[in-house]
């Protein structure tokens, strides 16, 4: 089970006594926000993209969209979001529960908007459709082990 592999994951760091997991759907935005009781601006979605062959992931604020210009401007191609199974087959989660945590590609890159940096916390998903974490901006990025922040969304 995904939420399994991310509770593993975060183990090694500390954080796996900080999911916290819902009797309700988290599954999207609004669905994640009322279950934590916070705008969803402060959900952290995780987005993935087809770039060549490869799979990158795109962690920004719940309230927000990606911007197609700003998107080719950086990565040098039109955005392309994976099909439902190329996501839990590049990632090991299912849409609803993905997060740039324990994933199962090591050339899966993981990249995070700027739009997170606008909020203390933020609340990522941990695998599974009912659960979250709260983590800095900084927390975040380390534990996904980012390869940088971009500017993609408006």
């Amino acid at each position: 089970m995904s939420i399994e592999k991310v509770r593993t994951y975060l183990s090694k760091f500390g954080y796996e006594n900080k999911i916290k997991i819902f009797d309700v759907s988290s599954a999207t935005v609004e669905l994640a926000a009322k279950a934590l009781s916070v705008d969803p601006g402060r959900i952290a979605k995780t987005l993935s993209f087809k770039v060549d062959n490869h799979c990158i992931l795109i962690v920004c604020a719940g309230d927000v969209k990606i911007d197609n210009k700003k998107y080719k401007s950086y990565f040098a191609t039109k955005a392309k979001m994976l099909c439902p199974e190329e996501v839990i087959e590049y990632t090991g989660h299912a849409i609803g529960g993905v997060c740039p945590f324990a994933i199962d590609n090591e050339n899966v890159k993981v990249y995070m908007d700027i739009s997170l940096k606008k909020y203390n916390t933020v609340y990522p998903a941990c695998g599974s459709s009912n659960s979250a974490i709260e983590l800095t901006c900084d927390e975040l990025w380390n534990l996904a082990q980012s390869n940088g922040w971009v500017d993609v969304c408006n």
